[in-house]
Parts: C-alpha cells; structure tokens; sequence
C-alpha cells in the first residue's frame, strides 16, 4: 500500500500537563495550536519524519457542534474504553492519488479551503483509533541536528476491537506503523532504532511506552 505515518495523536486531560514528563526526558517541544471549529488545542513533538501530538478537548459545545462533530472527541475523552489515539496518513509518492480506505470527508475550520482530510468510516467505533488520509500532503523531511529523540522507526498502537475494522487493516499496512490486537489501548514508540537501549513506560500517566 503506498502509505506512510504522518503523525499521530493521543488524546489527553486539559493543558496536556503529562507531556512535561516528555520534556522532561529530553524532547523537544514545537509550537502549539488551537483548532477553530473543532474544539481541541495540542501540544506537539516534532521530529524529522513524524510528529506526536497531544490533543484536549478545549470546549465541548464547539467539538460537538462543529465540522469536526463526528469525531466523537467528547465522548472519547470521557469514556475510558475509547481509543485516545489517532494516526494521520499520507501517500509515500504520486503513484495512486485514490483513497485508502472508505470514510467521510472533513474539511476543518482551520484548513485553507481547498483542502480536507478522509476520514475512516470506523470512526463511530470508540474502541479503534481515528484514521486520516491527507490526500494533499506529501512527505516530508526535517532535518533534527540536536536531541536525543531525532526520528521515528515505528509505532504500534494496540486496541481492544476485535476483529479490527477493514479501515485499521488498511492502516496497518503504513510505513512506520503497525496496529494489532491487545486488552488495552497502548501505544509503543520507538526513536532511532532503539540505539541507545533506553525504555520507559509512562503509564498510568499516558498510555504510552517509548525506546530510544
């Protein structure tokens, strides 16, 4: 499948304050942004080929009645058997411009307005994470000179949803990431091949284990 991870996502308490355990470690932190129209604000990690960004619901009313509406990131901030992910997808080269997966256009507030995301029809389903294709973004390549987190060598994200949507199969076949099956939502990052042989589970703070 000609896909590639773009970034990815985890949905987090107000002001993110558990991404300070990153900063702590090390990483560097990017710009933050408020999403107009869709209710939610980040703060992000931006790295040379990928990004992790942590996303909170801002205001309810404009989440539930926005553009953005069927995302359902009310509900899955407030239920703990929702999937508090999501992954970003685009094409790796201009071989096959159709979408991946089937879903639903979304064009959000804060985009120019020619552009909008696919988004994967699984998204009604709490317990898989959100799915989005970026038909008009093309990869891309930062160059990190300093830190210790420079690049990512993949992800994997682990869902209780079983069987696993045609929308996750389709997912699981991105560079970069895989999804599979496991009793608890958890996300697994790994940073420059593991080089340095470090580990560290952030749970229960965020569902998140990272190797660098």
């Amino acid at each position: 499948m000609n896909l590639e991870l773009d970034h990815f996502f985890i949905l987090v308490e107000p002001e993110a304050k558990v991404a300070d355990m990153l900063v702590s470690l090390g990483m560097d932190e990017s710009f933050s942004r408020h999403h107009e129209g869709q209710g939610t604000s980040n703060r992000r990690f931006q790295f040379s080929n990928s990004m992790l960004e942590f996303l909170w619901v801002r205001n309810a009313n404009e989440a539930n009645n926005g553009p953005g509406r069927d995302l359902l990131f009310p509900e899955r901030a407030e239920r703990p058997i929702a999937s508090p992910f999501g992954v970003i997808l685009h094409r790796k080269d201009n071989s096959n411009l159709n979408m991946p997966f089937k879903g639903w256009k979304y064009q959000p507030d804060y985009f120019n307005s020619s552009w909008a995301f696919h988004v994967g029809e699984n998204s009604s389903n709490l317990l898989e994470p959100l799915c989005f294709y970026v038909p008009f973004m093309e990869p891309c390549s930062r160059k990190i000179e300093k830190g210790t987190f420079k690049s990512i060598s993949g992800v994997k994200i682990y869902t209780p949803a079983k069987p696993m949507s045609n929308i996750l199969s389709v997912a699981n076949t991105a560079d970069r990431l895989s999804i599979g099956y496991g009793d608890q939502h958890l996300i697994e990052v790994t940073f420059d091949d593991n080089r340095s042989g470090m580990s560290k589970d952030l749970r229960p703070d965020i569902p998140l284990i990272i190797h660098w």
